[in-house]
């Protein structure tokens, strides 16, 4: 199974900012349909940590992960969403090898 899952935990006392940025970010990837894309995004809220979210995206594989990080919108958007947050986000860079739908 090939696969590729990076999970970015931040908290925020400004989520509604946050969603707004990767909203306008997912939709201007989606018009211009260049380059690497997730092939799965989520966002969610920790239920027993407020102010605790998780930004879980898939990609086809490592390559296509690490080709997309290093697009200059996706540093900007990196950028301004660390700018919104409080404090320093954690990165998990996870390989796929087993899924259930």
């Amino acid at each position: 199974m090939a696969g590729f899952v990076q999970i970015i935990e931040y908290r925020t006392s400004k989520p509604d900012e946050v969603a707004a940025l990767l909203e306008d970010f997912r939709a201007k990837r989606e018009a211009d349909g260049d380059g690497p894309a997730p092939t799965l995004g989520l966002t969610c809220a920790d239920r027993d940590e407020p102010g605790r979210y998780f930004a879980i995206v898939q990609f086809d594989s490592y390559e296509a992960a690490m080709e997309n990080s290093q697009r200059a919108d996706t540093t900007e958007m990196s950028e301004k969403m660390m700018a919104l947050c409080d404090g320093p986000g954690t990165f998990y860079n996870l390989d796929v090898v087993s899924s259930m739908e």
